[in-house]
C-alpha cells in the first residue's frame, strides 16, 4: 500500500456501545454546562440583596428573564447552524460566549453587570447544551434516545445541583465574591480544551441514519420528509404535527415551573420563617431529584413509551405544587420539591426522546432548537407570571395557578400526543448496532 495514501476511516457505527468514548465525553461535557449555571443560583439573591440592595421580585425579573429569553434565542441558531455548519463548530462558540460570564460576576459594580452576564450565560446554555443534545441523538441511533437523553440530563442538572452545594461552600468559607465563581472558570477552560481537542464532529452520524431511514408502517411521518425547509420546520414542531406541538408546550409548562421555582420559592418558604439552610436543602432537593430520576426515566421510556410518562409526569408535577402551595412546614415542603424533581424527571429526558423520534435526522437539529426555544422561554413566562400573581394575590396563589397550568398541559399530551416510540423493525440498517 502506497504510503502516501491516506489512512481510511473506520465506517461509522450507531448505537451507545459503538460510541462510549465520544457519549462519555459529551455527558462529561453537558455536566460543566450545568456547572455554570449551579455556580450563580445559591449566590446571586444573596448578592442582590447584601450587595446592590436589591429583593424580592426586582431580582427575579430580571436575571432569571434575560437568561431565559437570551437561551431560547441560542437555542434556535444552535439548531440551524448545526445542521448547516455542523455540530462541533457551534459546541466551541458557545463555550467562548462563557468566558466572560464569571468575571462579570466577580468584578460586577452593579446589577446590570449580572444581567449581562446571564444573557451571555444564556446564550452559552443554548448554544452548548442544544448541541450535546443533538449531538448523542445523532451517536445512538433510534432504539435508545430516552437512555442518550436520560444520561445528558442528569449529568446537566445533577451539576447544577452539586455546583450550586459547593459554591454555597465557598461564598460561606471564602465570601460571596470571587470564590464561588472561580469554579465558572474552571469549567470554561476545561469545556473548551475538551470540546476543541477531543470532540468529534456528529453530523455524519445523522447521514448515516438518514441513508437507512425507513418510514413509520402506519404512514403516521409520510409529511415529515427530510426535505423541509425551516419555516415549515418550525410550523410542525410548534403547531401542526401533534405529538411535536404537545412535546414543546409540554416543555414550555414545565420550565415555567422551573422558573417560578426559581424566582417564589425560596421567598416562599422564608415567609414561614425557615432558617437560611433549610431555605438551601429545599431549594437544592428539585434538580437533585430531578437529575438522578433521570437516569432511570430516560431508559425506562425507550421500554413502555414515551406519552404515558409525560402526562403522568405533567400530572405529577400538578400534584406536587398543590402540595407546596397548601403546606405551611419543612416537612410537607420536603414531600413536594422531591415530588415536583420527580414529576420534572419522568418528562424532561423523555420530551427530547420524542423530538428524536419524530424529526427527521435532515432537520432533527432544527427540530431540537425549536423544541427548546419553546422550553427554556417557560422561564421567563414562569418569571413574568409569578411575579405577576404573586404581586396582585399572594406568593401561595401564584404557585396554585402554575398547578392548574400544569393540569391543562397534561390534558393536552393525553389527549392530542400519539406514542412516538415505534420501533424500526429488524431489517433496517439502524439495526445493525445499537450496543
Amino acid at each position: 500500500m502506497n504510503s502516501s495514501e491516506p489512512t481510511p476511516r473506520p465506517p461509522i457505527r450507531l448505537g451507545l456501545r459503538a460510541n462510549a468514548a465520544q457519549f462519555t465525553m459529551l455527558v462529561a461535557i453537558n455536566a460543566l454546562v450545568g456547572g455554570m449555571v449551579g455556580q450563580q443560583q445559591t449566590v446571586l439573591p444573596l448578592l442582590a440583596e447584601s450587595e446592590f440592595g436589591l429583593t424580592g421580585y426586582t431580582f427575579m425579573f430580571t436575571y432569571v428573564i434575560a437568561f431565559g429569553i437570551s437561551k431560547a434565542i441560542a437555542n434556535y441558531f444552535a439548531g440551524t447552524w448545526s445542521d448547516r455548519y455542523g455540530r462541533k463548530p457551534v459546541l466551541i462558540a458557545g463555550w467562548l460566549f462563557a468566558v466572560p460570564v464569571p468575571l462579570l460576576l466577580i468584578w460586577a459594580p452593579d446589577w446590570g453587570w449580572v444581567v449581562a452576564a446571564n444573557v451571555l450565560l444564556g446564550v452559552n446554555q443554548g448554544l452548548t447544551w442544544s448541541t450535546t443534545v443533538i449531538m448523542k441523538i445523532d451517536l445512538v441511533g433510534p432504539k435508545q434516545r430516552g437512555l442518550a437523553m436520560g444520561l445528558n440530563e442528569a449529568a446537566g442538572y445533577g451539576a447544577v445541583a452539586v455546583t450550586s452545594m459547593a459554591a454555597g461552600y465557598l461564598a460561606a468559607e471564602f465570601g460571596l465574591r470571587p470564590a464561588p465563581f472561580l469554579l465558572g472558570l474552571t469549567y470554561t477552560a476545561i469545556a473548551l480544551g475538551l470540546s476543541t481537542l477531543a470532540v468529534r464532529e456528529t453530523r455524519g452520524h445523522a447521514e448515516v441514519e438518514a441513508s437507512a431511514h425507513v418510514p413509520r408502517s402506519d404512514g403516521r411521518h409520510d409529511h415529515l420528509h427530510g426535505g423541509l425547509g425551516s419555516r415549515e420546520v418550525f410550523t410542525q414542531t410548534s403547531f401542526r404535527e401533534p405529538a411535536l406541538s404537545s412535546a414543546s408546550q409540554a416543555g414550555l409548562v414545565n420550565n415555567l415551573n422551573f422558573g417560578l421555582s426559581w424566582g417564589l420559592f425560596p421567598l416562599l418558604f422564608a415567609s414561614s420563617g425557615l432558617p437560611v439552610g433549610q431555605i438551601g436543602l429545599l431549594f437544592a432537593l428539585y434538580p437533585a431529584v430531578w437529575g438522578v430520576g433521570q437516569l432511570f426515566t430516560g431508559a425506562l421510556s425507550d421500554r413502555w413509551g414515551r406519552k404515558p410518562l409525560i402526562a403522568t409526569g405533567m400530572f405529577t408535577q400538578a400534584a406536587a405544587l398543590a402540595v407546596i402551595a397548601a403546606a405551611d412546614g419543612f416537612g410537607p415542603w420536603v414531600a413536594g420539591t422531591m415530588l415536583l424533581g420527580a414529576g420534572t424527571a419522568m418528562v424532561y429526558p423523555t420530551l427530547l426522546a420524542v423530538i428524536g423520534d419524530v424529526a427527521h435526522p435532515a432537520w432533527r437539529g432544527r427540530a431540537v432548537g425549536i423544541y427548546r426555544v419553546w422550553r427554556d422561554l417557560g422561564y421567563a413566562v414562569g418569571a413574568l407570571m409569578g411575579g405577576v400573581v404573586a404581586d396582585l394575590w399572594s406568593l401561595r396563589a401564584a404557585v396554585w395557578v402554575a398547578a392548574a397550568v400544569s393540569v391543562v398541559s397534561a390534558l393536552v399530551v393525553a389527549v392530542r400526543m400519539y406514542e412516538t416510540h415505534h420501533r424500526p423493525t429488524d431489517t433496517t440498517a439502524e439495526g445493525a448496532d445499537h450496543g
